[in-house]
C-alpha cells in the first residue's frame, strides 16, 4: 500500500514536469539578462568617464568578476534547468555547474591625452572659479615661466577675479610645458584653457606649436553633423505651402489712397507721395493738415540733417578710452541689477554726534597712551550698526523666492573707494568686536584693497554694508545702491553745526548733527522695521558709552 501511494505521487509529479520547465526557462533567461544587462551597463558607464579640469584626479580602478551562474552553452542551460526542475520535484541530483567568471579590464581615469596627435599624456589647466560670482577672469601676470618646474603649493600665476586680484597655486608636482593665455589676457572665461602642463620634463618640446582650439572645436563638429538634417527637413517644410495670393491684395490696397481734392493738389505741387502719408479724416481720409504737417516735419529732417554736418564738421573733441577693469565690470553689472530687481526705498535721522566725538576722544587718548591705533568716527558707526542689527534681526536677512533668510551673523562691509574701482571688504561678527579690534580689521582691509590684494575670503559672507562719503569727502546726505544679496545700506553723511533751542526761551546753543540715510529692500524690510532699526542706530550714536557695556 505504501509504495503504490509512493507511484501515485510521483505520477502527479511528473505531470507537472512540461509547466515547470516553461517556467524555470523563463525565470532563468530574466535572470541571466538582468545580471548581464547590469555589468555592460556599469562597464559603458565606467568607460564613459573623463577627466576635465585643472584639479587632479587620482587614477581610479574599476573591476568587477561576475560569478552569478551565467551559462555559455545549451548544454549548461539544459543541465542547470534540469538541476532546478529536480530540486522542484523534491531528489535533486548531484550536479556540479560550472560557471563562467568574467572580469572587465581596469579602466583608469587619466588626464588629458591626445593621441590623435601623437601627444604623451598631459593636463589642460583652465581657468579657475574663484569666487561664487566669477564668470570671467583675467591674468595679471604668469610667475613661472614655460619650462619651470612646479610644486604643490607654489603660485602659478595672479589672476584677476570679479573682486579681487588672487594668487593661483599649484595642486601636484610637474613641469609648465605651454602658456596659453599670457601675461594680461582678459575676459577669459571660466574653464577656457589657459596652459598645459607635463609629468616628465623632456615632454615640454613637444608642446611648443600646441593649440587647444583644434581638440575643441571637434566636439561642436560631431555635434551639428546628425543636426543637419533635422535643419534641412524644418527649412524646407514651410517653403511648400508658401501662399501668393496675398501679395496682389496688399498691392491693390496700397494703390488706393483716398485724399480730398486739396490735399491732392498740395502733393502733387510739393511732389509728395501719397502713400507716404496716413490720413487722419474720416476713414483714413487725407486733408490738408495731413499734408502740412508732413511738409513741416521734412523741413525739420532737413534741418536736423543740417546740424548733424555741422557738427561733423566741428573740430573732434580731445578724449581717452580707458579700459574697464574687472571689478568696474562686476560693480556696474551687480548695482544695475540692484536698481533694476529690488524695490528700494530710503530712510533719513539726523543724529547729534557731540557726545560720540567726546568719547572718541578719550578713547584715542588712551589708544595712544597704550600704542594702539586711532579710532575714527566710521569705527563708531560700524559698531553702532552692528549693534542696531542685533536688536533688530529683521533688517539682517535677504530674499529669496522660497523664503526670507535671516543672519546670526553681524557681518559688515565697509565700502572702500580705490584708483582699481570700489571694494566691499567685511567685517565679521562686528557686534562681538570691540572698537580697537575694528578699527584695526578696517584699517587693514582698506590697504588691502588699495593694493588690490584682496582675498575671496575677505568679502564674503557679508550681511549688511556701510557707506561713509561724509568724513573723506564732506557729503552731507546721499542715497546708496543696496549690495546684493543684502536686504540694507546706510549712507553716512558728514557732521555740521547747527543751532538749537537750549533750555531757557531765547537760549540757543550749538549742536553737531550728522544726516544717515537706510536704503532697504522693501521685500524684506517693511517701513515700520526699517524705522525701527534706524531708532535703535541713533540711540547707541546719540548715546555711545551704551555700546561699551
Amino acid at each position: 500500500m505504501t509504495c503504490a501511494s509512493r507511484v501515485i505521487g510521483h505520477s502527479r509529479k511528473l505531470r507537472n514536469v512540461s509547466a515547470l520547465l516553461r517556467q524555470e526557462n523563463a525565470l532563468f533567461v530574466r535572470w541571466t539578462s538582468n545580471s548581464s544587462h547590469t555589468v555592460s551597463s556599469k562597464r559603458d558607464d565606467a568607460l564613459r568617464v573623463r577627466h576635465h579640469g585643472y584639479v587632479p584626479a587620482e587614477k581610479q580602478c574599476y573591476s568587477k568578476s561576475v560569478n552569478d551562474g551565467m551559462m555559455s552553452s545549451p548544454a549548461m542551460l539544459k543541465s542547470s534547468m534540469h538541476w532546478m526542475m529536480a530540486k522542484k520535484l523534491g531528489n535533486p541530483p548531484a550536479l556540479l555547474l560550472q560557471t563562467n567568471r568574467s572580469s572587465l579590464t581596469n579602466v583608469y581615469l587619466k588626464r588629458g591625452f591626445s593621441s590623435d596627435s601623437g601627444l604623451p599624456p598631459h593636463q589642460e589647466i583652465g581657468m579657475p572659479s574663484l569666487s561664487p560670482t566669477m564668470t570671467e577672469g583675467n591674468i595679471a601676470r604668469w610667475l613661472k615661466k614655460e619650462g619651470d618646474k612646479m610644486s604643490p603649493g607654489e603660485v602659478l600665476c595672479e589672476v584677476e577675479t570679479d573682486k579681487a586680484t588672487v594668487e593661483m597655486e599649484c595642486m601636484e608636482e610637474g613641469y609648465l610645458a605651454k602658456i596659453i593665455k599670457g601675461d594680461g589676457s582678459k575676459e577669459i572665461k571660466v574653464g577656457e584653457v589657459i596652459a598645459i602642463t607635463v609629468e616628465d620634463e623632456e615632454d615640454i618640446e613637444k608642446f611648443k606649436d600646441y593649440s587647444p582650439s583644434a581638440s575643441v572645436d571637434k566636439v561642436p563638429a560631431d555635434k551639428s553633423e546628425p543636426s543637419a538634417p533635422k535643419k534641412e527637413v524644418i527649412e524646407e517644410s514651410p517653403k511648400a505651402p508658401e501662399p501668393k495670393v496675398s501679395q496682389p491684395s496688399l498691392v491693390a490696397s496700397e494703390d488706393r489712397v483716398f485724399a480730398s481734392p486739396i490735399a491732392r493738389k498740395m502733393a502733387e505741387d510739393n511732389k509728395v507721395p501719397l502713400s507716404n502719408i496716413k490720413g487722419t479724416g474720416p476713414d483714413g481720409l487725407i486733408v490738408k493738415a495731413d499734408i502740412e504737417d508732413y511738409l513741416a516735419s521734412g523741413r525739420m529732417e532737413v534741418a536736423a540733417s543740417a546740424s548733424k554736418q555741422k557738427v561733423a564738421t566741428a573740430p573732434d573733441l580731445d578724449y581717452t578710452d580707458i579700459p574697464h577693469s574687472q571689478i568696474r565690470k562686476i560693480t556696474a553689472s551687480r548695482l544695475l541689477f540692484s536698481k533694476q530687481t529690488i524695490p528700494h526705498y530710503y530712510l533719513t535721522v539726523d543724529t547729534c554726534v557731540d557726545k560720540l566725538m567726546d568719547l572718541r576722544t578719550q578713547l584715542n587718548s588712551l589708544q595712544e597712551s597704550l600704542g594702539g591705533k586711532r579710532i575714527s568716527v566710521n569705527d563708531l558707526v560700524i559698531k553702532a550698526a552692528a549693534l542696531a542689527l542685533r536688536k533688530v534681526p529683521q533688517c539682517n536677512g535677504s530674499w529669496t523666492d522660497d523664503y526670507i533668510r535671516q543672519y546670526h551673523n553681524v557681518n559688515i562691509n565697509v565700502a572702500v573707494q580705490t584708483d582699481n574701482g570700489l571694494y566691499v571688504p567685511v567685517i565679521r561678527d562686528a557686534d562681538k568686536k570691540g572698537l580697537s579690534k575694528i578699527s584695526e580689521e578696517v584699517k587693514h582691509m582698506a590697504q588691502k584693497a588699495k593694493e588690490n590684494s584682496l582675498k575671496p575670503e575677505d568679502y564674503e559672507a557679508r550681511t549688511f554694508t556701510v557707506s561713509n562719503l561724509g568724513g573723506p569727502f564732506g557729503i552731507k546726505q546721499f542715497c546708496a545702491i543696496i549690495n546684493p544679496p543684502q536686504a540694507g545700506i546706510l549712507a553716512v553723511g558728514s557732521a555740521e553745526k547747527r543751532v538749537v533751542p537750549g533750555s531757557s526761551p531765547g537760549d540757543y546753543n550749538f549742536a553737531s548733527f550728522m544726516s544717515v540715510t537706510l536704503s532697504c529692500d522693501h521685500r524684506v524690510i517693511d517701513g515700520a522695521i526699517g524705522a525701527e532699526w534706524l531708532k535703535a542706530f541713533k540711540g547707541y550714536i546719540e548715546n555711545p558709552e551704551s555700546m561699551l557695556l
